[in-house]
């Protein structure tokens, strides 16, 4: 009889410390569950400080010294265009010339394209410019019709935009998301009666730069528009936190 009791107590008492385990597991998994994700942005608008401009200019002749004293006499007109300006002449830059044999191409009877009898050289050169001086090459790029009223060949591409203290601009960035992440969670947990624990885990999203007010895309890598010379660059941080 004793040993039935005895039996018995121990079965209990097993099933109790059974279910005090189970409980403290449905706890510590709760608790583990408690958390709170949140994601805040980071903006900041901005003027480029930094502006490259390129064209490019050509000859064309049968001879090949001459396609080339023609180019020469060309990139000598530019360079004196480009320093009257105002533009300094550590900040232009040549390109190799690009030499291509041209030929007169036809369709035979069989629709077919035939490379015809040689029809010259052409010659090519580019000049790049890099500056801080916004302004001054944007104005540079308007009026460059200029160059064409002097018979010379060229062919203008369009400005692009860059900003060189980027670093700076992407630090204070990841602190305002950061800060926005933070008020976030604060006020849901707020919300739901409880307190914010701590920081589990936070994740920063790559750095998208955009014209203002424009519909361009968002890009898994990263935008970095340069068509512009106002931009705005955003920036996102995933903060996730233990609830209390």
């Amino acid at each position: 009889m004793n040993k039935n009791i005895i039996a018995i107590a121990i079965a209990a008492l097993g099933f109790i410390i059974g279910l005090g385990l189970l409980g403290s597991a449905i706890k510590n998994r709760n608790k583990s569950e408690n958390t709170i994700s949140v994601t805040g942005l980071g903006t900041k608008q901005f003027t480029s400080d930094l502006i490259t401009w390129s064209g490019s200019f050509s000859k064309n002749n049968f001879d090949l010294k001459l396609a080339y004293d023609g180019l020469l006499a060309d990139k000598k007109v530019i360079n004196d265009y480009l320093i009257s300006k105002g533009i300094k002449q550590n900040e232009i830059i040549y390109s190799s010339v690009d030499i291509q044999k041209q030929f007169r191409n036809y369709t035979d009877s069989n629709g077919n394209n035939v490379q015809g009898e040689f029809s010259g050289y052409n010659l090519t050169q580019t000049v790049s410019i890099e500056s801080k001086e916004v302004g001054k090459i944007e104005n540079l790029s308007r009026n460059i019709t200029e160059i064409i009223n002097r018979g010379i060949e060229f062919t203008s591409s369009s400005p692009s935009y860059f900003y060189t203290k980027l670093t700076a601009v992407k630090q204070e960035m990841i602190a305002t998301a950061t800060k926005d992440a933070r008020e976030r969670a604060e006020k849901i947990a707020e919300n739901s009666g409880s307190s914010l624990g701590n920081l589990k885990k936070g994740t920063m999203g790559v750095i998208q730069i955009t014209a203002p007010n424009s519909n361009e895309d968002y890009s898994y890598g990263g935008a970095f528009n340069t068509t512009s010379k106002e931009k705005v660059a955003s920036i996102t941080i995933k903060l996730e936190y233990e609830v209390n």
